[in-house]
């Protein structure tokens, strides 16, 4: 049985405005209904496996719980990072914790990234069944890329002799950096390298005596702080401080380009990390003029175009290959060949201290979600959803008063010591200072509007009576 492991870790700058530092590219919809996190789950349904482990950013925490739950996937738990590390380190926790899972077994880890697509799902899956026998007998199993083009953008492997495990693997010669264009050709033409994927394949124990041998520093930090780790319903949280002392890696440089029992498999399953726009461009359908349009666009006299709309009706009229996206607070314009360089908006957008680099103009919380519509100098403006069974912390605020006004659902409410009910169409005011609470008694979920006023509107004027994460915080 596999035992997969999902990381969901990760920034995705280069898909701005879309992707931000607190909704990065795992959790958006790139391709279809479902996101990226929640795909990588549906493709594993083809395969006999234990639920998968997930391993996040503490920050990505109740997105990541959300979306599976609103997938209604099953998980083994949601290890949470309390800072980045890289992937040596977070594979290395998420080892620990599946053979301290699996009473004295030792499993058979299929590590996944989540924001990847895999087009051709069977092929997908053909490559898994050729690993198992080289992970069950021991050997470190990447998978390679069949590469359809000189690509530029990845790392790539090289096989080396036939192995002799089991039919259709290799011996890895060589782990090469990302080429420039004229040897990514010679890589092509010879049939012996391959895109370097970040999918791997071994026994628990294997990758972490491999670790130990070649990264005792990173082995010991994560062995401490997964000893001083605590269960929090769906939540892992490793010791912090020892996470932090460990160094930051990637499985590449700390594993598979030293151990002498790496092996690759061949996978050609129409895959993509899509790591930029013109990336999202190349592996979506297009119009018969090559324009891929998302959401509400129209397009006269223009082709070649990636033009997505998240709020609004964007019409291009005799433009060409260009990246068109248009998020609620921020609208990207770039050429198609230049769009790597969107990661240099968000460095000078996180130099500037502005918020469009973090966050979206619609937040996540446990307990639902608020879309700020408005903001003015002595007043804002929300759209709060709270899910069913759901409630905020009881809290007031110094320096401001609160309308609330149901749009849909039923709110059980609570100011000061009165507690009731108000529904669709109803109403009631939060008096400034006065402590109040919000919950959803019932079963759909409720959407209010809030009318916040007074002479200080910042997130941080709330003073909380509760901070239970189970219910959350506003």
């Amino acid at each position: 049985m596999i035992y997969p492991i999902v990381m969901a870790g990760g920034v995705g700058s280069r898909l701005w405005p879309l992707s931000r530092e607190l909704y990065p590219k795992q959790f958006l919809n790139m391709t279809n209904e479902l996101s990226m996190l929640q795909t990588t789950f549906e493709r594993l349904s083809g395969i006999p496996h234990i639920s998968p482990l997930v391993i996040c950013n503490e920050a990505h925490r109740f997105v990541a719980a959300e979306q599976i739950r609103q997938g209604s996937f099953k998980h083994s738990g949601i290890i949470l990072e309390p800072v980045g590390r890289n992937t040596a380190p977070a594979i290395a926790l998420a080892a620990m914790q599946a053979l301290d899972s699996c009473d004295g077994n030792d499993p058979t880890l299929l590590v996944l990234a989540a924001d990847h697509i895999i087009q051709n799902v069977p092929a997908f899956i053909e490559s898994i069944e050729l690993a198992l026998p080289y992970a069950s007998s021991g050997q470190l199993v990447t998978f390679g890329i069949v590469p359809d083009a000189p690509e530029t953008g990845y790392g790539y492997i090289k096989r080396g002799i036939s192995h002799s495990v089991a039919v259709g693997g290799f011996k890895v010669d060589r782990f090469v950096e990302k080429p420039d264009l004229k040897t990514a050709e010679e890589y092509v033409k010879t049939g012996e390298y391959y895109w370097n994927s970040g999918m791997f394949m071994f026994k628990a124990s294997r990758y972490l005596d491999e670790l130990k041998q070649h990264n005792p520093e990173i082995y010991n930090s994560c062995k401490k702080a997964f000893s001083g780790a605590l269960s929090d319903f769906d939540f892992i949280r490793v010791e912090p401080e020892a996470f932090f002392a460990c160094p930051s890696d990637s499985i590449d440089y700390a594993v598979m380009e030293k151990t002498s029992d790496a092996t690759v498999i061949p996978m050609d399953a129409g895959w993509s990390d899509v790591g930029s726009w013109s990336a999202l461009w190349d592996i979506s359908e297009k119009d018969d003029k090559g324009n891929v349009t998302k959401g509400d666009v129209i397009t006269i006299g223009s082709s070649g175009n990636y033009i997505h709309s998240e709020s609004k009706l964007v019409a291009a009229v005799g433009i060409d290959d260009l990246v068109v996206v248009e998020a609620k607070d921020a609208v990207l314009i770039a050429n198609r060949s230049k769009v790597q360089l969107v990661k240099s908006i968000v460095e000078r957008l996180k130099n500037e201290d502005r918020n469009e680099y973090k966050i979206h103009r619609e937040a996540y919380r446990p307990w639902g979600k608020y879309d700020s519509l408005d903001v003015g100098i002595r007043d804002s403006v929300k759209r709060i959803t709270v899910y069913p069974g759901k409630k905020l912390s009881k809290q007031m605020h110094h320096h401001r008063a609160e309308h609330w006004i149901v749009v849909s659902g039923t709110a059980k409410v609570t100011i000061g010591d009165n507690t009731f009910i108000i529904s669709e169409d109803q109403s009631t005011f939060i008096p400034l200072g006065t402590l109040h609470a919000l919950e959803n008694p019932g079963k759909i979920p409720l959407e209010i509007i809030e009318v916040q006023t007074g002479e200080y509107l910042g997130e941080d004027d709330i003073v909380r009576f509760e901070t239970n994460e189970v219910f959350g915080r506003k």
